[in-house]
C-alpha cells in the first residue's frame, strides 16, 4: 500500500484537475484520500506547502527520469506532454501559485537543461567562464520566456515546435558562441602527425 504522504499528494493532484487551487480545502483533500485532518498536518503545514512540495517532486521526477546531460529535447518533450495531459491542473497551478515560486521551479529545470548542454558542448575546449555563464543565462531565459508565454495564452500554441526550433538554434550556434573571444592559438587543432590518414589501398593477389 502506498504511504500516506503520497496518497495526500495524489488526492491534491486529482483535485487540481477538477477545480481551481484556491477553492481546494484541507477537508476536500482528506475526504478524497480517506485520512483525517491531523494526518494531513503531520506531513504538511498547509495547502501552499503541499503545492510547493508537489511542484518540487514533479520537477525532481522529470529530471531523474528523462533529462540527459547535453540533450535538452529528451527532457522537454515529456515535460510538454505531461503538461498537456494535465492541462487543467497545470493552468490552475500557474494561475494560483505566486509567480516567483512558479518561475523558480521552471528556472531550475531549464537551467539544468541549458547548463548541461553547454558543459557538453564545451568539453575539451578552453572556454572563458563568462561565455558559458552568459549563454546559459541567455538560453535559460529564452526557454522560460517561451514557456511562460505559452501558459499565459492558455497552452494553445505549439510549444513543442517552438522548443525544437530553440534547441536547434542553441545547438547550431552553441559551440561557436562559446568560442567568441577565444584567441585562435588557444584552439588546439589536430597536428599533421596525429591526423588520421586514409586507409592504404589494398590489392588482391
Amino acid at each position: 500500500m502506498r504511504n500516506t504522504k503520497a496518497l495526500i499528494a495524489d488526492a491534491f493532484a486529482q483535485l487540481l484537475e477538477e477545480k481551481p487551487y484556491r477553492r481546494i480545502t484541507v477537508r476536500d483533500i482528506v475526504e478524497r484520500c480517506g485520512v483525517n485532518r491531523n494526518t494531513f498536518y503531520r506531513y504538511y503545514q498547509d495547502i501552499p506547502s503541499l503545492l510547493q512540495a508537489l511542484v518540487q517532486e514533479k520537477g525532481d521526477w522529470l529530471i531523474e527520469n528523462y533529462c540527459r546531460r547535453g540533450q535538452p529535447m529528451h527532457c522537454i518533450r515529456p515535460l510538454i506532454q505531461y503538461s498537456l495531459d494535465h492541462r487543467r491542473a497545470v493552468l490552475h497551478v500557474y494561475r494560483s501559485l505566486p509567480r516567483e515560486e512558479f518561475q523558480a521551479g521552471l528556472a531550475r529545470i531549464t537551467g539544468y537543461l541549458v547548463e548541461g548542454y553547454f558543459q557538453k558542448a564545451g568539453e575539451g575546449l578552453a572556454i572563458p567562464p563568462e561565455n558559458r555563464a552568459f549563454l546559459t543565462r541567455f538560453y535559460r531565459c529564452a526557454m522560460m520566456g517561451v514557456s511562460l508565454d505559452w501558459l499565459e495564452g492558455g497552452m494553445e500554441t505549439d510549444l513543442l515546435a517552438e522548443a525544437e526550433f530553440l534547441c536547434r538554434l542553441m545547438e547550431q550556434s552553441g559551440q561557436q558562441s562559446l568560442l567568441l573571444g577565444v584567441p585562435s592559438e588557444a584552439l588546439a587543432e589536430p597536428s599533421r602527425e596525429t591526423a588520421l590518414e586514409p586507409p592504404a589501398e589494398t590489392t588482391l593477389d
